[in-house]
Parts: structure tokens; C-alpha cells; sequence
């Protein structure tokens, strides 16, 4: 019917989810084959009171049997149609429900490379239209390829062995031209829905970054350039979908044809037969009755083949996400089960997949627990690459990197995740209240263990001027707020995890020196034994370290306390008296 076993095998990756429900897929079959075997008495019966008819032997009675007949054969027929409905469709939906899951929970299982190099608007195809397609084919796609089996071949039965086997051979002629349409099609439909589905992925990533990004556009006045850009896209998926149209145009004219033919030829043949006495009237009808309700089940192998097809191409995508692997492995059982804070570098190199220049060459480095370091360089001189290390965000060779003396890949990414609060240099917000999003860890903190947090933070005055306070619902990644508003929530989250080791990746380049100043003394109270990396290129934000590293080209050129590295000739002491000097102009303005 459709392109063998291959239609098959790419929903092997379901196979748990249809052996823990195949009881419902068996009972909403069987009730769907006896709601098809009840069907097919309509005809009988039909002929039966036919032929009584026209034999003049219908009487009072026989219209109440029939009657009575009918209403219980239909009655019968609806409470089937329900439990097929629950069983069949039902569980498609329990199947839509749990593919879409598998699907999110892979995706938070992948690196951050692979965010990367795939768009946003392309997994959300995945995650709508590609899974709506693998749930039409095991749902109705089912439901149709029973009607076509079953129906088809015990229709075809009746008709030959209860009327005439000669008249269903001539009714059957045009079907084999019908099934070798169907399978042609098919494979054209498979390949067209594909390019269907990618070109509706370009579309929702063109519209989900506009979204994302309205607020520059318009500060650019760039609307005009962007509807262009969109109309392009826009147009790609109406031309795909038409060259899917025009396949449907032809495919069911085609089917609908082969069907009228097998009509035509019924009527002149099985005429003659009823006039020189071969059927008998009751039989002919009955006949066209069957031949009815043969053109469904036959018009229906078309529309499995394409629902099928289309469920097949889905499934191929998601199964090209599912096939992707994490390069950052986690052992199976976890070296530590929580940090002290030590930290190691040894002769630290490392290059970014398919780059071929290293972004750091031979750091080597020691943090003893509870100490602060800071972390000072030049834009794209490794900093933050380093700090993405330490989290495990990609992996280095084994033994560069070691965590309280044990091996960074030798311990889970959840104990360590854990025990480390990071705050990037772009804040990411939910859109979701204050309160939740401080409280991302899911710490079950108190409402007044999150403002405590947001004190420390110096962020506690700012959400207190808000009308909902620590309720107020932020803007899409936290677009409500002013850029130190949602660093300094960052930097709450971070702190109310109360993680051993507290990775600043230059946190403060939002908030003025004055608020920086008051943070930072309130970090110095609540950090007391906690390791803390803070990058920054504010000298003010890490000359009380216990010892500041200079990277330079990804390399550390220059080491020591904030007093050692001021009279030392260097990158440190050339910062430094340049921000001074800065700070003395302001003062005097």
C-alpha cells in the first residue's frame, strides 16, 4: 500500500509507548472491525426487502422487523463508533502528548553547541506541526487503514460469494489502476509534504526572532525591510504548499474517476444479468449497496498513503533531533556528591568545534576553597569561555580541569550544576513574576527568604515601586526591566541556591558604581567560605580579591593581589590608571 517496511521502522522510537497501550489500540480495532461487519448487513437487508417488494410478499410485519432491525443495527453501530473514537484516537492524543515530551526533554538534554547551530523556529515546527502529523498517522491513519483492509476484502468477499463472483470481477477492473495511482502518489507526497515542513520551519523562525526583536527593528526603522524579508519566506511556504496542492488536485480527481468507472460498468453489466434473470433485483441493489461501500474503503487507501507519508516525513525530522547526541557525557555515578569550592586549571587548552585557532592555550591555575578571585581581560580574550568550562557547558580533555582534587568529568552535571550559581553577562528572565524567577532553583523559598535575597542583590527598592511588588509579571525574557534591574534578579537567583562556587560573568556592567559598591559589601557578608569567580573590567569590582588573573589571548600573563599588579607594568596597571583618571574627569564634571 505505501513504500513498505521503511513507512514503518521510523516510528520504531514509539515502540514502548504502543507496547504499554496496545491494549487500547486492540480493543478500539475490534470494535472498529465489528462496527464494519455491522455495516456490511446493510446491504443484505436492503436486497432482502427488495426482492420482497417486488415479489409483492411485503407485509405490516416486515416493516416492523426491518424497522426494528435497523434501529438496533444503528444503535449498535454508535456505541461501537464511540469506543473505537476513545480507544484510537484517544490514545493517538496519549502518544501526541508523550512523543512531545521525549521531544522537549531530548532537546534540554543536548549541549549548548547544538543551540547553536539550530533556530528556534525550527524545533518549534518540530514540536507542533512535525508531532500533528505522527498523531494523524497513528490515529486516523489507523482508523482509515483498517476501514481499507478490512472493508475492501470482506466487501469484495461478499459481493462474489452471496451475489455473483462474475459481476465483482468486472466491478473490480479499474481497482489495480486505483492502488498503483496510490502508491505513485504516495512517495511524490512524501517528499512535497518534507519541503512543506521546512519551509513552514523558516517561516515560524523568521516570525518567532522578529517577535523577539521588535524593540530594534523599530528603533532602526526597519519595518519595511523586515515585512520584505517575511514576505519572502511567507511566499516559499505558499509555493511549497501549493506544489502539494497540485498533487492532491490530481491525485483524488484521479481516484474519484476510477471510482464512477467501476459504477458505469455495474450498471450496464449488472442490468443485463437482472433482466435475463442471473440476480435478482434485490441482489442488484444490494450489489450497489456493497459497491458503495467499497468506494470508501478504496478512496481510502489514498488518504493513508498520504496521511502516512506525511506522518512518516514528520517523524524522519524528529527522528534526525532524536538521533543527536550531548558531547558532554555524564558518568554514571557521581565522583562527589557535593563541592568545598577548589578549584584546578592544568595547562587548560581549549578550541571551540569547528574552530581550529584554541581560545585558551595552557592556563594553569589554583582557587583554594573559599577564596574570591578575580578575573580581568579584554573583550574575547577567553574569560567567559573559561568560566563555560567550569560548567560544564563543553568538555575539555580529561585531567585540565579538576573540582576538589577530583576530575571535572568524573562528577554529575546535576551535583555539579547544583553546586554552582552562575550569572551570565546577558540575563535571562522568564516571563513569569519576580518572585518565581529569584526563586528559579525551586528552592521552595519563603516570599521573605526571596526579598532577603533581593536586598543582598540591592534590587529589593526597585520591586517594591512596582504595583504587584514581588508578584509583578516580567516581560518576555524580562523586557519589562531595565538591564540592571535583570542582572541584579540574576544575581538573586544565583545567591538563594546558596551554591558553593559563585561564577560572575561580568554581572554588574548595567548597574552604576555606587549600587556595584553596595552589592558587593553585601556579598563579602553572605559569601564568607564560598568560592566566588567574578570577571569584570571594572578594576573597582575586583581589587579586593584574594588574587586577580589577567587573560590575555587566552593566556594568563599576569597574577596576584589588587596591590602586587598595580605597580607591575601590564594590561592590569594600564586599566587601572585609566580608570582612575576616568573617575578623577567625572568627579570634576
Amino acid at each position: 500500500m505505501w513504500q513498505g517496511g521503511s513507512n514503518i521502522t521510523g516510528f520504531i522510537r514509539l515502540r514502548e509507548f504502543f507496547r504499554a497501550h496496545k491494549r487500547y489500540y486492540i480493543t478500539g480495532i475490534a470494535a472498529l472491525i465489528l462496527v464494519n461487519s455491522a455495516q456490511l448487513v446493510m446491504p443484505k437487508m436492503i436486497g432482502k426487502l427488495t426482492d420482497l417488494i417486488a415479489d409483492g410478499e411485503f407485509r405490516r410485519a416486515d416493516l416492523v422487523r426491518f424497522s426494528l432491525l435497523f434501529i438496533g443495527l444503528a444503535v449498535l453501530i454508535a456505541i461501537l463508533r464511540y469506543f473505537w473514537r476513545v480507544n484510537i484516537m484517544g490514545t493517538a492524543r496519549k502518544m501526541e502528548y508523550t512523543l512531545r515530551n521525549m521531544f522537549f526533554e531530548h532537546l534540554e538534554s543536548l549541549s549548548t553547541e547544538f543551540f547553536n547551530y539550530n533556530k528556534t523556529g525550527d524545533l518549534m515546527a518540530h514540536a507542533t506541526n512535525d508531532i500533528h502529523a505522527v498523531r494523524m498517522a497513528l490515529g486516523p491513519g489507523i482508523v482509515n487503514s483498517v476501514d481499507a483492509v478490512f472493508l475492501t476484502s470482506v466487501t469484495i468477499y461478499m459481493m462474489a460469494s452471496t451475489i455473483s463472483w462474475r459481476l465483482t470481477l468486472v466491478a473490480l477492473v479499474p481497482l489495480p489502476f486505483m492502488i498503483a495511482v496510490g502508491i505513485g502518489f504516495g512517495r511524490l507526497i512524501h517528499r512535497r509534504f518534507r519541503r512543506v515542513q521546512e519551509a513552514f520551519a523558516l517561516l515560524s523562525d523568521r516570525a518567532q526572532e522578529n517577535f523577539s526583536g521588535i524593540r530594534v527593528i523599530k528603533g532602526f526603522a526597519r519595518e519595511k525591510s523586515e515585512d520584505e524579508r517575511f514576505r519572502d519566506v511567507n511566499e516559499l511556504n505558499v509555493a511549497r504548499n501549493m506544489d502539494l496542492v497540485r498533487v492532491h488536485a490530481l491525485f483524488h480527481p484521479l481516484i474519484g474517476y476510477c471510482a464512477s468507472l467501476a459504477f458505469v460498468i455495474i450498471l450496464g453489466y449488472g442490468g443485463s444479468l437482472v433482466l435475463n434473470g442471473s440476480i435478482s433485483l434485490g441482489d442488484f441493489v444490494a450489489f450497489n449497496s456493497y459497491l458503495g461501500m467499497l468506494i470508501w474503503p478504496v478512496m481510502a487507501i489514498s488518504w493513508v498513503i498520504n496521511t502516512i507519508q506525511r506522518g512518516k516525513a514528520s517523524m524522519d525530522r524528529l527522528n534526525t533531533i532524536f538521533a543527536k547526541r550531548s558531547e558532554i557525557a555524564d558518568p554514571e555515578e557521581s565522583a562527589l556528591e557535593h563541592l568545598e569550592g577548589g578549584i584546578e586549571f592544568r595547562n587548560l587548552t581549549f578550541t571551540y568545534p569547528n574552530s581550529t585557532e584554541p581560545v585558551l592555550k595552557g592556563i594553569s591555575a589554583e582557587v583554594q576553597p573559599g577564596q574570591v578571585v578575580g578575573i580581568l581581560g579584554r573583550t574575547g580574550s577567553g574569560k567567559t569561555t573559561l568560566l563555560n568550562l567550569l560548567l560544564r557547558l563543553y568538555d575539555t580533555e580529561r585531567g585540565m580541569i579538576k573540582l576538589d582534587g577530583v576530575d571535572i568529568q568524573d562528577i554529575s552535571l546535576e551535583v555539579l550544576r547544583t553546586n554552582i550559581g552562575y550569572v551570565p553577562q546577558e540575563s535571562f528572565l522568564f516571563s513569569t513574576t519576580i518572585n518565581e524567577n529569584i526563586d528559579f532553583a525551586a528552592t521552595g523559598s519563603s516570599l521573605e527568604r526571596v526579598m532577603e535575597y533581593a536586598k543582598i542583590a540591592e534590587v529589593y527598592d526597585n520591586i517594591m515601586e512596582f504595583p504587584n511588588k514581588f508578584d509583578t509579571i516580567v516581560g518576555e525574557r524580562g523586557v519589562t526591566l531595565s538591564g540592571g534591574q535583570k542582572q541584579r534578579i540574576a544575581l538573586a537567583r544565583a545567591l538563594i541556591k546558596e551554591p558553593r562556587i559563585l561564577i560572575l560573568d561580568d554581572s554588574f556592567s548595567a548597574v552604576d558604581t555606587e549600587t556595584e559598591e553596595a552589592i558587593l559589601q553585601n556579598l563579602r557578608r553572605v559569601l564568607p567560605g564560598k568560592t566566588v569567580l567574578i570577571v569584570s573590567h571594572r578594576i573597582s569590582t575586583i581589587k579586593h580579591a584574594d588574587q586577580i588573573f589577567v587573560v590575555e589571548e587566552g593566556r594568563i600573563t599576569q597574577r596576584g593581589r589588587h596591590e602586587e599588579l598595580v605597580d607591575e607594568p601590564g594590561l592590569y596597571s594600564e586599566l587601572y590608571h585609566k580608570q582612575l583618571l576616568e573617575e578623577q574627569i567625572h568627579s570634576v564634571r
